[in-house]
């Protein structure tokens, strides 16, 4: 059975988490978008 590739979490979180988002001005838009949104679920 192939075993799908595993990223660490630390390298994950350090390029996607909130910390990495907040860094970067386009970071903070797609954080604010998502508040804006908030935590509704899309029923399709």
């Amino acid at each position: 059975m192939h075993y799908p590739h595993r990223i660490s979490r630390i390298k994950k979180v350090r390029s996607v988490g909130f910390r990495a988002r907040m860094s970067t001005r386009k970071g903070r838009k797609i954080i604010n978008s998502k508040r804006a949104l908030g935590r509704r679920l899309t029923l399709r």
